[in-house]
């Protein structure tokens, strides 16, 4: 599998990366094993979890098969903090959260050190600067060998950037911004993917597939096996199943007829090579399902078709996204 860089770093990681959202609750360690060994086998690196998926299951699974299966060496591991159980607040960016966060992680998934660590998302409650101290000390310690943020909307992200950047071998540069980005959901290309590409900052989509519906398995109903009948992820699904998502998984379908591809193929081809994209995250329930979804490697969209999927599933930007002069 192709290498690339993270950003304007030096980190080099495979252009699909393996999400583990689901691992240790709905995905078995039988499962989780036989994927990780594909993806390996596949020359797939970036390994993507977070401290909250299933309660830490996901990453004490993933801890749980490096090294008996895979080498550590051979992995990019990422993992998320900032995310909390509490009912009052949904996130806690505060110095002293975060390295704990941390270190609990470290201590489940059973190593020294994750190669990319990301604030899970921004903390009003908390001054920015001091949540950033937390990836510096992550950093300089040798906890974390790079550091990024995800959801972070435009201007926080621009903020963070450059914050960092102003005191450089004191603070450690982002390498990444972990966000939601599909045929399904181009928000980010308002201002989220202007200031990545800006300020050197390389961008992991979540959810490439639109939650699924860009494989086209709900075109004429729902599975039952599929993540839109689970109970723990039918809401996270339902947003995607309405009129305007129909017609682009429509034209997704008329695509890969052409190409003689699958939807899935199209999709996650026509997200993974945006600019300032570096490796879309991608969440599967078994091996055959990842294998289908790591066969894309062999697959470039022709210009005409981008320029086909980029119109049917053009977001409405208008002022200030656009020059106000042509409005």
């Amino acid at each position: 599998m192709e290498q690339r860089h993270l950003g304007r770093t030096g980190l080099r990681v495979s252009r699909i990366g393996l999400g583990t959202l689901t691992w240790g609750r709905d995905t078995d360690e039988h499962d989780a094993a036989d994927m990780l060994k594909v993806f390996w086998e596949a020359g797939g690196t970036l390994v993507d979890t977070a401290d909250v998926y299933g309660d830490g299951e996901s990453e004490y699974l993933l801890g749980q098969l490096v090294e008996g299966l895979v080498p550590r060496r051979d992995l990019v591991i990422s993992t998320k903090a900032g995310s909390v159980p509490d009912p009052d607040r949904r996130f806690d960016g505060s110095r002293g959260h975060l390295l704990s966060a941390l270190d609990a992680s470290l201590a489940r998934l059973g190593t020294d050190y994750v190669d990319l660590w990301h604030v899970h998302a921004y903390d009003a409650g908390t001054p920015l600067e001091e949540t950033l101290h937390a990836l510096d000390l992550a950093v300089s310690s040798g906890r974390a060998r790079y550091a990024g943020v995800s959801n972070f909307c435009g201007w926080q992200l621009a903020k963070a950037a450059t914050w960092q950047l102003a005191a450089p071998g004191i603070r450690t540069r982002l390498a990444s911004t972990q966000m939601e980005y599909s045929l399904l959901q181009r928000g980010v290309e308002r201002e989220v993917l202007p200031a990545a590409l800006d300020l050197g900052v390389g961008l992991l989509p979540s959810s490439p597939l639109g939650r699924g519906v860009l494989t086209g398995k709900y075109r004429h109903s729902t599975p039952a096996d599929s993540r839109g009948a689970s109970e723990h992820l039918a809401p996270f699904v339902a947003p995607y199943l309405d009129e305007t998502a129909g017609s682009i998984v429509d034209a997704v379908q008329t695509a890969a007829d052409g190409l003689a591809a699958t939807p899935l193929q199209v999709a996650l081809a026509w997200v993974r090579d945006r600019p300032g994209v570096a490796a879309p995250i991608v969440g599967a329930r078994n091996a055959q399902q990842l294998t289908a979804a790591l066969s894309v490697e062999a697959l470039t969209l022709p210009d005409e078709i981008c320029r086909a999927l980029d119109d049917v599933s053009a977001p409405l930007h208008r002022y200030p996204d656009h020059d106000w002069s042509t409005l």
